[in-house]
C-alpha cells in the first residue's frame, strides 16, 4: 500500500499492487528502488513481480532482509526434485540469469475432484510420462491451515527419481496453492473436499499411466495425515503403503479435549464438535481414528513424538491400536471363511506399526552421521515396504539403528 506522507493514516492508505485474480504473493523483496514479488499463478507457476517504488513523496512501511542488493535480485529456486540453483534479476534492465538445470522432467496435471473442481498435481520423473506405467510413485499431500504442500529440495527424492521412481505432489483444497478462496473450501464444513481431492487427484494418475495401486506409496506429516488417513479407511486398495509423520490422526477426540493448548485456535480449522453438533457429524465422516473398520490396510510406518503439542502422541498410539484390531479381525475372519491367501503384505502391515510403537514408546531417535547413508535407508524403507525388496534386513537395520 502507499501513503501520503501528510495522510499516513490506514483511511488514507492506497493500494500499490494489487494481484490478478487467482494469484498469491508468496514472498516480497526490496532492492534500490523497485519491489521484487514472488507470486504464484492459477496454474500454480511461480513468477517474479517487479514495481517500480520510485514515487514521491510516498512512505513505505515494510520488513526488508537484513542484506539489501542494490540493483539485483539474487535468491535460490528449488523444489523437491530440482536441486537448489541460483538466480540473479536485474530490476534495471529486466533480465534474467540462471545456473542450468539438471534433466527431470516436471510434468503438471490436473485431476477432477468429486465436484468437479480441477486439482493441480506436480509430478516429477525422469524417464518419459509414457514410460511411467511400471514405475513406483511416492505420492505427497498437506491440505490444511492454508499452508503451500512442502516442495523443498530434499536428497532422498531425488535418489528415487534417480532409482525409476515418480514424485508426485497433489495440491488438494485446504492448502494455500490457489489463493485464499482454496483454503476456504475446505475449512470445518468442507473438510471433507480434502479427502475428495486426495482420492482424485490418485485415481488420475493411474489413469493417465502413471504407476499403479501395487506400486504407489503415500506420505504425509501432521495435518497431512488427514486426507491420507481417510483414504485407506475409504479406499485401502488404492495404494500399497503409507508413511506418516507426526500424524494427527485423532481429529474428532482432540478437537472435543479443549484443555489441550492449540484446540480452540484449531477449531478455527476442523470446527467445534462440541458446541456445533452438524461440526461434530462432519468430522466424524472422515476421522481417521473413528472410521477404522475390519480390512486389508495398506503396509504403514508411523512416527511420532511425546512432546508434540500438535499432534499428540496419543492419538497415533490409539490409531496403531485399532489398526492393529482391524487388521487382525480381518485376517481371522478371512480364514474363518476359508481364505487363507492371505498376502506378505498384510504382515508388513502389522510388523510395520508394531515396530514403530514400540520405537516411539522407547524414545529411541535413529540418528545417521552420513546423509547419503540415510537417504540409501529412507529409500530401501520405500521400496521395502512396497514389496519391491524381497530382504527385510536392510529396511530394519535402517530403523533400528539408533545412536545415543
Amino acid at each position: 500500500v502507499q501513503a501520503s506522507l501528510s495522510k499516513p493514516s490506514v483511511d488514507s492508505w492506497l493500494p500499490l499492487f494489487t494481484p490478478h485474480p487467482g494469484f498469491t504473493i508468496k514472498d516480497m523483496d526490496i532492492i534500490e528502488d523497485f519491489g521484487v514479488l514472488t507470486t504464484r499463478t492459477p496454474s500454480h507457476h511461480l513468477g517474479l513481480t517487479v514495481i517500480s517504488l520510485n514515487k514521491p513523496d510516498v512512505l513505505y512501511f515494510m520488513e526488508v532482509n537484513t542484506f539489501i542488493f542494490t540493483a539485483c535480485f539474487i535468491g535460490s529456486v528449488h523444489s523437491g526434485a530440482w536441486k537448489p540453483h541460483s538466480l540473479v534479476l536485474s530490476a534495471k534492465d529486466n533480465k534474467r540469469y540462471t545456473d542450468e538445470l539438471n534433466a527431470v522432467i516436471t510434468s503438471r496435471l490436473e485431476a477432477r475432484s468429486k465436484d468437479d473442481t480441477p486439482v493441480p498435481i506436480t509430478l516429477f520423473h525422469a524417464a518419459r510420462l509414457e514410460a511411467l506405467k511400471e514405475a513406483p510413485m511416492l505420492v505427497h499431500v498437506y491440505g490444511s491451515y492454508g499452508r503451500d504442500l512442502n516442495m523443498e529440495f530434499c536428497p532422498k527424492k531425488r535418489l528415487l527419481l534417480e532409482l525409476g521412481w515418480a514424485l508426485a505432489f497433489c495440491h488438494v483444497r485446504g492448502g494455500g496453492e490457489s489463493a485464499l478462496y482454496w483454503h476456504r473450501q475446505a475449512r470445518v464444513e468442507g473438510k471433507r473436499k480434502s479427502v475428495d481431492d486426495l482420492v482424485a487427484c490418485v485415481q488420475h494418475l493411474f489413469s493417465s499411466g502413471v504407476s499403479s495401486s501395487s506400486l504407489t506409496a503415500l506420505t504425509a506429516r501432521s495435518a497431512g495425515a488427514v486426507p491420507v488417513g481417510a483414504l485407506c479407511n475409504l479406499h485401502p486398495h488404492l495404494v500399497k503403503a503409507v508413511t506418516l509423520q507426526a500424524p494427527f490422526l485423532d481429529v474428532l477426540g482432540t478437537m472435543a479435549d479443549s484443555d489441550l493448548p492449540l484446540t480452540l485456535e484449531d477449531r478455527e480449522e476442523w470446527g467445534d464438535p462440541v458446541g456445533n453438533p452438524e461440526h461434530r457429524r462432519i468430522i466424524a465422516t472422515y476421522c481417521p481414528l473413528h472410521n477404522i473398520t475390519p480390512q486389508r490396510y495398506p503396509s504403514m510406518l508411523l512416527t511420532a513424538y511425546s512432546a508434540d503439542s500438535r499432534a499428540p502422541l496419543s492419538g497415533t498410539v490409539k490409531y496403531t491400536e485399532e489398526i492393529q484390531k482391524a487388521v487382525n479381525s480381518h485376517f481371522t475372519l478371512n480364514q474363518t471363511s476359508g481364505k487363507y491367501g492371505v498376502s506378505r503384505r498384510l504382515g508388513v502391515s502389522l510388523s510395520l506399526i508394531g515396530i514403530r510403537y514400540q520405537l516411539s514408546m522407547l524414545q529411541k531417535v535413529k540418528r545417521v552421521k552420513k546423509k547419503q547413508k540415510q537417504n540409501t535407508h529412507l529409500v530401501s524403507l520405500y521400496s521395502f515396504i512396497l514389496g519391491l525388496s524381497s530382504s527385510s534386513g536392510v529396511f530394519l537395520s535402517s530403523i533400528l539403528s539408533s545412536s545415543s
